[in-house]
């Protein structure tokens, strides 16, 4: 059932499925999620059962209001408070030590929990009604591209979601940017909504390091957000060896092209509308009549490098372990 996320009734619909440890899918400024009480391991542990999740894969937990963060992580330092002042509510998630209280199955075993206060209405609505955390990953089949629309959810789990929280189309298009402090350095364990630029406007210095042998957080393992049929990245439409293609564009191509399905992610060549349009088409693009999609390279700054993160990770379907 797809209902209006700014419907009361509906949200009062979607927190009694939460209480009765059920998910459900709402949505988020970045991308939508499925959501169970993050208190309630039986209720967490369907969203693994759903998505074909392995339970090595840790979750994120969303909060409504940016006091709850005591209850549930032990500490909070400097300069993760200063990411919390700038983009919370937003999409950034920050992995810290957590309290006792946050079951095993949400962080995989791990001490440490990663917690983001969503900016999107429906979303924030949700949680503070509600009133626990809600432990939420993309609303997606294990190793698929994220949903950002309603419509995506619906289609990709059928009878198998109780609710679906329609709130429109996610604005970002992009997953959270999730990012961990090591003594007093932060460390980005995934690119997303928040640019590496706008955090180290923030904090200064800022690393990347992905890990793909001790996980904690999610999008770190090799292969993620991958179509069913086999992508690879291009740098010039040359590069094109079939017109049995799906071909994804960053901007406005210089010469007519030959395929059977092609999208613009933004004729200007705007990073910022590339990246709320990002999953939308590569879903569109994954049509069983080609052979292959074929994504054309973004520049590597800004959203860029997040978009770019994720073909790469697409890119190596055939060669690497699944995550999501």
């Amino acid at each position: 059932m797809v209902l209006d996320g700014f419907e009361e009734s509906s949200i009062e619909r979607a927190t009694t499925l939460l209480k009765a440890g059920d998910v459900v899918a709402f949505p988020t400024e970045t991308v939508y999620g499925l959501g169970a009480d993050a208190l309630n391991p039986i209720g967490v542990a369907k969203i693994f059962e759903m998505k074909k999740r392995p339970h090595f894969d840790p979750l994120i937990i969303h909060v409504g209001k940016k006091e709850w963060l005591s209850s549930f992580v032990r500490a909070v330092p400097q300069k993760a408070q200063l990411l919390i002042e700038k983009f919370w509510p937003g999409p950034l998630t920050i992995i810290l030590e957590k309290q006792p209280i946050i079951p095993d199955v949400v962080t995989a075993g791990l001490r440490t929990v990663g917690v983001r206060m969503p900016s999107h209405p429906v979303a924030l609505n949700l949680i503070t009604t509600f009133g626990r955390p809600v432990a939420a990953p993309s609303a997606n089949p294990f190793g698929y591209m994220s949903a950002t629309n309603a419509g995506h959810v619906a289609r990709m789990f059928k009878n198998k979601l109780e609710l679906v929280l329609d709130g429109g189309p996610a604005s970002f298009g992009l997953e959270s940017t999730i990012v961990v402090i090591r003594e007093q350095q932060v460390i980005v364990r995934r690119y997303g909504a928040v640019s590496l630029e706008e955090l180290q406007e923030i904090v200064g210095e800022v690393r990347k390091k992905s890990t793909y042998g001790s996980l904690d957080s999610p999008g770190q393992l090799p292969y993620h957000y991958a179509p069913h049929k086999p992508l690879s990245i291009i740098k010039t439409l040359d590069d094109i060896r079939t017109e049995a293609c799906s071909v994804l564009l960053f901007r406005s191509p210089s010469r007519e092209l030959v395929a059977r399905h092609v999208k613009i992610l933004s004729p200007k060549g705007d990073l910022r509308e590339a990246a709320a349009n990002f999953f939308s088409y590569l879903i569109e693009l994954d049509r069983k009549d080609v052979e292959i999609i074929y994504a054309e390279e973004l520049p590597e700054v800004g959203l860029g490098r997040a978009m770019m993160e994720r073909l790469k990770k697409a890119a190596m379907k055939d060669s690497a372990t699944v995550d999501s």
